[in-house]
């Protein structure tokens, strides 16, 4: 019996700990994309490059979803062709809607909140996404609010908070019309993370994948055809920034954070994302010579706190957290 017990045990938890690298590896591909963005956003020299031209917030999310699934959905129905691409209609629309609501909300929302406040405000704003996975999986029956998974949410939201200098950072401009983007950012943050984790019960995170950017970079084509991306008149150089960029910032990180929904339920994977403001400072230190502060190094710590309370087992949950992979 022990012999067996041991055998059981052994899997989940090798299961457990590679969504959680998969999650980190996701947040450490997007903390380099926030630098760049930032870059390209501002129109700064980034680590000595040759400068580039501040570039839209709406061109940046398009061109990132857009590219990316020119480059993935060939090489998926190559490999494997119509059957091995196909979708129940239910899933492929439910994927559509996340790509737009999802992924296509997010990303422009997050760079227009950035446009009208600060970098800081929009992302701890976004940041507060876990709150809303942890009340609608508990509103659900689908996971007990227990104290060390609602300390866990808190200790990353107030980390981040402390990582990206929003407590003893200095003064923030609040517009309205931005810190409700970066509000509304947050709930499209958890809408993905909780529709992604239901499909990715059913599917492999390949085709989820290819759907959702389908649905989004649909819906970027509707609302900025491609004549008014022409009329931008973007350089050679530009343009291989923003591919640079659709493949840092989206392809492999998105790659990563799917796989890790396989094997961790919404409330972990996104709690563990949070490690994304600590890369980001960290990047940002190294790459513009950007300080890190005693109160931001406090808040990487509370972050990476959280991240391990979090995987810590607990005998009161009701939903398991480990999903069977899919090949």
């Amino acid at each position: 019996m022990i012999r067996s017990a041991s055998t059981n045990f052994l899997p989940a938890r090798a299961h457990t700990l590679r969504g959680y690298l998969y999650i980190a590896a996701a947040a450490l591909c997007f903390g380099i994309s926030a630098t760049l963005g930032r870059a390209a956003f501002t129109g700064r020299v980034l680590a000595g490059t040759p400068g580039l031209g501040a570039i839209d917030p709406l061109i940046l999310a398009q061109t990132r979803t857009t590219f990316s699934l020119l480059l993935l959905a060939p090489f998926l129905w190559w490999r494997r062709g119509r059957a091995g691409m196909a979708l129940p209609r239910a899933d492929f629309v439910r994927c559509l809607v996340l790509g737009v609501l999802g992924v296509a909300a997010s990303n422009y929302l997050y760079y227009f909140a950035i446009q009208k406040t600060t970098v800081a405000v929009a992302i701890i704003l976004q940041y507060t996404a876990p709150v809303w996975v942890l009340l609608y999986m508990v509103a659900r029956g689908r996971q007990r609010a227990t104290g060390r998974r609602v300390s866990s949410v808190a200790l990353a939201v107030v980390g981040s908070a402390l990582a990206i200098g929003v407590i003893g950072g200095g003064r923030f401009h609040l517009d309205g019309w931005g810190v409700a983007a970066a509000l509304v950012a947050a709930f499209a943050f958890a809408f993905y993370n909780v529709g992604g984790h239901d499909l990715l019960t059913r599917h492999d995170h390949w085709r989820v994948l290819v759907y959702v950017l389908l649905g989004a970079a649909a819906f970027w084509l509707a609302v900025n055809p491609p004549w008014k991306i022409a009329a931008a008149h973007y350089a050679a150089g530009e343009w291989w920034f923003l591919l640079l960029f659709a493949v840092v910032s989206v392809l492999v990180p998105y790659l990563f954070y799917f796989a890790g929904l396989r094997h961790l339920d919404a409330t972990r994977a996104i709690v563990t994302s949070c490690l994304e403001p600590v890369f980001s400072i960290m990047i940002a230190a190294l790459a513009l010579g950007e300080l890190v502060r005693p109160v931001q190094v406090a808040g990487i710590a509370l972050v990476l706190l959280a991240t391990v309370l979090v995987q810590l087992p607990s005998t009161t949950d009701t939903e398991s957290a480990i999903l069977e992979p899919i090949e």
